[in-house]
């Protein structure tokens, strides 16, 4: 199954995306999946102005990202929260790019602060179903999230492992289910 990961932010210090790499890495190293990890800080994508129906109906210089979000059998979202929402820049990426009929989502929000973007993640669940996805049961909620990430990805805080954990299993629960049964349809 590919699974790509979107890290919403497009800030270039972002925080957020210390989240996004320990989850590639984690997949990486716990499963056969293929993995794909786009950051949103490496595509200056315009307002959206039509849906590219397929990869080759996008503008050259995106074709490349749109070859690799039409290869996904499903998703992770990773965003920030900003003003009590989602990255508007992650619901951008996603406007460019037709409904996404029972793909599964994982969806995970990441803050400096106390609330690890719980609004966000709420909004999020009323997204995904617009898209004619379908959201994974856990969510990943990660407050202080730069104490519990490093640059890099790793898990600064060992106590953190166990929500990491319930994630990628309930995400790939449902995603397994999804694309074996899309398969044999």
């Amino acid at each position: 199954m590919k699974i790509i990961i979107l890290s919403g932010s497009p800030r270039i210090n972002s925080v957020t995306v210390r989240v996004a790499l320990h989850l590639k890495n984690w997949f990486t190293t716990h499963t056969s999946h293929e993995i794909d990890l786009i950051e949103l800080k490496d595509w200056n994508l315009p307002a959206v102005q039509t849906v590219w129906s397929t990869p080759d109906k996008a503008p050259v210089e995106f074709q490349p990202l749109a070859q690799r979000i039409f290869s996904a059998e499903a998703f992770i979202l990773v965003t920030p929260e900003y003003n009590g929402s989602y990255s508007p820049a992650l619901k951008n990426l996603l406007d460019h790019f037709p409904k996404q009929l029972h793909k599964p989502f994982g969806i995970v929000t990441a803050s400096p602060g106390a609330m690890g973007g719980m609004r966000a993640s709420q909004q999020l669940l009323q997204l995904v179903p617009a898209l004619f996805g379908i959201a994974s049961p856990s969510m990943l909620i990660t407050p202080a999230v730069d104490k519990k990430f490093s640059p890099d990805g790793d898990l600064l805080d060992d106590g953190f492992q166990g929500m990491v954990h319930t994630f990628v299993t309930e995400f790939l629960w449902l995603a397994e289910k999804l694309v074996a049964e899309k398969a044999v349809a």
